[in-house]
């Protein structure tokens, strides 16, 4: 036996850790999940294959339909205010100013906080009667509405609550606006830019690969957001009438509420298919936009 075999040998071990477990916990059950996706299974009996029937099913699922319509609107609503927050926050995080530090911890704390805590604080402030959004409305002489049983404001009042946990993307741009070479700045300055041009000309283009990749990842953690809007339906009637129901939810209650873990599959699938279509678009994209640094 060779050096380089041995060598290979060792190498392998070490990875096989994480070998067994991709392939257990997630090529496994990725495959099980396609397969599942063409058969009638209900998680008691065996699976039955039945082509593309839960596929065509979808066609003219009106649940599906309105969830996956949902979702496109929470997206439109979550992703651009997300993205304009936290690159907002990161730019003022930014400067030079007492108590930097302090204020860098506030702004991620929030994005550290468990998803029921969170869901139990969003639940409080956003109360018909009680809560401390329409109580700071009333200061004004707004009447506010009643933000989670309205199907009006149900979805909004998601995407509200989803601008709570940017402290992930804040940390991100920040860590970009370091690099953003100083030399850039003071030769902008001395061409007579104020600050509008300087982040415009200098800031955002040096920034660009760092939006994009804080693009894709809201893409992706947009489409599949589960988590909170399961815990608000449950807790709070989050959105009569099915209208803030989420794509993700619906898969979940199919395939563990009504135990069609085959149909279930099938709308897994769709919904992969739709991410990698968007994440495709967006990278199409960027490259009129993104400006990569060659050095």
């Amino acid at each position: 036996m060779n050096k380089s075999t041995v060598q290979f040998g060792k190498g392998m071990a070490f990875l096989s850790p994480w070998l067994i477990g991709f392939v257990v916990f997630t090529l496994v059950p990725l495959g099980l999940s396609f397969y599942y996706s063409f058969c009638k299974y209900d998680l008691l009996t065996p699976p039955k294959y039945v082509g593309l029937q839960n596929y065509t099913g979808l066609m003219h699922d009106a649940t599906f339909w309105q969830a996956t319509g949902n979702t496109f609107y929470y997206g439109m609503m979550s992703l651009p205010a997300c993205l304009l927050v936290s690159l907002g926050m990161a730019m003022l995080l930014n400067v030079n100013v007492p108590g930097q530090a302090a204020w860098r911890a506030i702004i991620f704390m929030p994005s550290l906080v468990p998803v029921v805590a969170s869901a139990m604080v969003w639940m409080w402030l956003l109360n018909a009667k009680l809560g401390l959004v329409n109580a700071a409305l009333a200061l004004v002489h707004i009447d506010g509405p009643s933000w989670l049983a309205d199907p009006k404001w149900a979805l909004p009042s998601l995407a509200m609550m989803s601008i709570w946990g940017v402290g992930n993307a804040v940390v991100i741009y920040l860590a970009g606006l370091q690099d953003v070479p100083r030399e850039l700045y003071e030769a902008a300055e001395l061409d007579g830019a104020g600050p509008m041009r300087r982040m415009w000309n200098v800031t955002l283009p040096m920034l660009s690969p760092v939006i994009f990749f804080n693009l894709i990842m809201g893409i992706i953690g947009t489409l599949k957001n589960f988590d909170l809007p399961y815990i608000m339906s449950v807790t709070a009637g989050l959105g009569p009438a099915h209208s803030a129901y989420l794509l993700s939810v619906d898969v979940y209650d199919n395939a563990f509420v009504y135990l069609r873990m085959g149909y279930a599959s099938a709308m897994s699938w769709v919904l992969l298919v739709i991410v990698l279509a968007l994440t495709g678009v967006a990278f199409w994209s960027s490259k009129k936009w993104v400006h990569h640094d060659e050095k």
